[in-house]
């Protein structure tokens, strides 16, 4: 029996398995990238978060501090004004501009609430994302390594019947 045939028929195979075997490891290789990615994406999540907890918290001081202005320099000047002034401010026009002050502070109050769900809305939406990002990092890592898996089955599969065929041709398999 010929040296050459037999050469060639594991030269063939060695190939299908080392093509295998690349696969294999490029398929790993796709799963961890897209794991790194999306380990980074999800680091967003996180900063985001931070950002919705200073956000809330500068809201909050912000809320104080303008209920305290507006108590000391709004109310506290329509006070000074009509006291100085010698006028009763427990009925009348005095009474209805502090409360029309109040009115108008309280709506003011009111849309910078809804300003700060707007902001928490966004920032939700803006994790959501992220998450999804994350979650399709993953997945095309995963598309990407069972592609890759195939390939190097196919490969494999491919030398194995090249191999095959050259020892039947050859000979190799008659007794």
């Amino acid at each position: 029996m010929a040296l050459f045939p037999l050469i060639s028929l594991g030269a063939t195979l060695l190939g299908g398995i080392s093509q295998k075997k690349a696969s294999s490891a490029a398929a790993a290789e796709a799963k961890k990238a897209a794991e790194f990615n999306a380990k980074i994406i999800e680091r967003d999540i996180d900063l985001l978060e931070r950002q919705r907890k200073i956000f809330n918290e500068n809201f909050l001081v912000e809320a104080q501090r303008s209920r305290r202005s507006f108590e000391r320099d709004v109310q506290g000047e329509v006070r000074a004004g009509f006291g100085y002034a010698g006028i009763d401010m427990s009925q009348g026009t005095p009474l209805q501009i502090l409360r029309e002050n109040a009115r108008e502070f309280q709506y003011e109050q009111d849309v910078a609430e809804f300003n700060r769900q707007i902001v928490n809305m966004q920032i939700s939406d803006a994790q959501e994302e992220a998450r999804l990002n994350a979650q399709l990092s993953r997945m095309e890592g995963g598309a990407q390594a069972a592609g890759l898996r195939a390939q190097g089955t196919a490969s494999l599969i491919s030398s194995l019947g090249a191999a095959a065929t050259r020892g039947y041709e050859t000979g190799l398999f008659k007794k």
